[in-house]
């Protein structure tokens, strides 16, 4: 009767310690070797995502407002006018990366004399550059050749720094109808090098907090701002109509287009010009009042 109960008890824990076993072996199935790749792969696309994204938020927050730049183009009548360029650079860009921004300032200044303008430097991060134009061919030329310039020879110490390509197509045509001058413009630029991309090409932070970008556009009679375009930026009018304010987006295409009129110097001069012809005339053939009585009298004879 003692083996009896000694033998049960036994028999019990080896079905138990089986059931145990069995229960234990199917818990502890390794993954696969493909399954496991590819949530790495995943995960290690997923941090480095996160990782650029916090990277940019956390320089905008540092950077914020550190460049400001304006192009206006100013027209005081056809043949004069003149590019003015206005670039800031904020306090905490200059602490920064002084080096660099120093040398893209001069850049600029490089371009700006070597297209017959001049340079005011109100500090060591703001300048004002001015360069001047004759007529719409010559704004057209000296625009395009500042913003992309030709390859030249210079020295070693004209070498400009490298910076990001940006590709743009500045056009003003000009039409005249005998005493008006109708001025069309129309300026595309490529911002997208400015802007953080992904593999794709989507964008995926804009630096639009770090730059302060307008072009701006003043004429005597004012001008209209034209909206056609799938990539239009809508422009501001300012100075009772009178100044058009575009505000450009970085790490996009912006398209800006306006036509405005302006006095035409040669058809002016050609009507004063037949006018005083028509005078003249009048004058010498037109009798005055008096002269016909005075030239028509005979005079008496003698005796």
């Amino acid at each position: 009767m003692g083996i009896n109960l000694g033998v049960k008890p036994v028999g019990r824990t080896i079905k138990q310690s089986s059931l145990t076993t069995r229960y234990s072996s199917r818990t502890a199935k390794p993954i696969k070797p493909a399954i496991a790749r590819k949530l790495s792969q995943q995960l290690g696309q997923q941090l480095r995502r996160f990782r650029v994204v916090w990277m940019m938020l956390l320089a905008s927050l540092l950077l914020s407002g550190c460049v400001q730049y304006d192009v206006g183009i100013n027209f005081e009548n056809p043949n004069r006018g003149e590019i003015v360029q206005h670039i800031k650079l904020g306090d905490r860009l200059s602490s920064l990366s002084g080096a660099s921004a120093q040398q893209w300032l001069e850049t600029v200044e490089q371009r700006t004399r070597r297209l017959g303008g001049k340079i005011r430097r109100s500090s060591n991060q703001e300048v004002t550059a001015t360069i001047p134009f004759s007529s719409g061919a010559d704004l057209n030329t000296k625009f395009n050749e500042f913003v992309n310039p030709t390859a030249k020879k210079v020295t070693a110490k004209q070498t400009e720094p490298a910076l990001p390509e940006i590709k743009s197509n500045f056009r003003l045509s000009q039409s005249n109808f005998l005493l008006l001058l109708r001025n069309h413009l129309s300026y595309t630029v490529d911002l997208r090098s400015l802007g953080v991309t992904d593999a794709k090409g989507d964008l995926l932070v804009s630096p639009s907090s770090l730059l302060d970008l307008e072009f701006r556009l003043n004429t005597p009679w004012g001008a209209r701002s034209i909206n056609t375009a799938s990539n239009a930026v809508n422009a501001e009018r300012r100075q009772q109509g009178h100044e058009l304010v575009w505000t450009l987006q970085p790490g996009q295409i912006n398209h800006l287009e306006a036509v405005f009129w302006l006095p035409s110097p040669l058809g002016i001069g050609t009507v004063v010009i037949v006018l005083l012809v028509l005078g003249g005339w009048y004058l010498k053939y037109q009798t005055l009042p008096g002269q016909t009585a005075t030239s028509t009298q005979v005079p008496a004879s003698e005796g």
